[in-house]
């Protein structure tokens, strides 16, 4: 998979509210009601990364989780990136 252009990365990043590119990577971060939503949306992510063979690079205190994605073989943002983005998107919202 090839590394995309920042026009293509903001392009995808159009349809995606609170994430943005820096460090060739797309990042975002959440905010839950405790620390037992936050590890319990992580879990549901967990599974989603697994299926697609991609997994996030995240770290979470508390009740804040934050989440970079990137492809490392391709040496920055793909659309592997996208795909997994809207995924987390799509748990988050079911949360």
């Amino acid at each position: 998979m090839s590394k995309m252009t920042e026009k293509q990365i903001d392009e995808n990043l159009d349809k995606l509210e609170g994430w943005e590119y820096k460090d060739d990577a797309i990042h975002t971060s959440f905010e839950f009601e405790n620390f037992k939503e936050a590890f319990s949306v992580m879990t549901r992510i967990a599974f989603e990364a697994e299926a697609q063979q991609h997994h996030p690079e995240w770290r979470n205190v508390y009740n804040e989780l934050t989440i970079s994605l990137s492809t490392h073989d391709a040496g920055g943002v793909t659309h592997k990136d996208f795909k997994l983005a809207h995924a987390i998107e799509e748990i988050v919202d079911a949360g």
